[in-house]
């Protein structure tokens, strides 16, 4: 609707609570003034795709909305706030029910972040947390990764090229899923510590590059 309105500063207000495939998707793609998020996307029913890349390279927001969903869509957040390299600080995810792809991506490039939110989900689905703080690099803690029940590639990419995270939150996990922590921290060159891997059982590249180039 927006995409690539350069001059676009203030948003709309969007008040729907429920939402439909690709709804607000690639909204604001491009709108590299936009400083501010509508406060609040109120919607706790989600639905594919919904928020895709909505926010992406708006690289003057620093406020994003509110996001209230505590049960997730198949990638309603995929790459949502992608190369939004004002933003510092992350809203709120209270999620606890998870879908394939769901945060996939979501501050991909985020130069500026420095702080990640919680992430409070027990039960993963397949590439729910993939690439999602890709190369942010002003990042120096990760948030604690409760749970105990993995997908595939779960956890691919996650903290890739986080070049100033300096240590790993605990992995507890001790039944794994394929690819689960492929190249989850690569590159990230002032990563001190690793985290316990307390897994007995072991599945296909599970840990495959999980720490080269640190």
């Amino acid at each position: 609707m927006f995409r690539d309105c350069t001059a676009l500063v203030s948003p709309p207000a969007l008040p729907a609570t429920t939402l439909a495939n690709y709804c607000y998707a690639y909204m604001f793609y491009g709108c590299t003034s936009l400083a501010s998020a509508p406060p609040a996307l109120p919607a706790t029913t989600l639905a594919s795709n919904c928020y895709a890349y909505m926010f992406r390279n708006c690289t003057a927001l620093v406020s994003p909305p509110a996001l209230p969903a505590t049960t997730l869509a198949r990638a309603c957040y995929y790459y949502m706030f992608g190369d939004c390299t004002a933003l510092v600080s992350p809203p709120a995810l209270p999620a606890t029910t998870l879908a394939n792809y769901c945060y996939y991506g979501m501050f991909y490039e985020c130069t500026s972040l420095t702080s990640a939110p919680a992430l409070p989900a027990r039960t993963l689905a397949d590439s729910c947390y993939g690439g999602m703080f890709y190369k942010c690099t002003a990042l120096t803690s990760a948030p604690a990764l409760p749970a105990t029940t993995l997908a595939n590639n779960c956890y691919y990419y996650m903290f890739y090229g986080c070049k100033a995270l300096t240590s790993p939150p605990a992995l507890p996990a001790t039944t794994l899923a394929t690819a689960c922590y492929y190249y989850m921290f690569y590159g990230c060159t002032a990563l001190a510590s690793a985290p316990a891997l307390p897994a007995r059982t072991l599945a296909e590249d599970c840990y495959y590059y999980m720490f080269r180039n640190c």
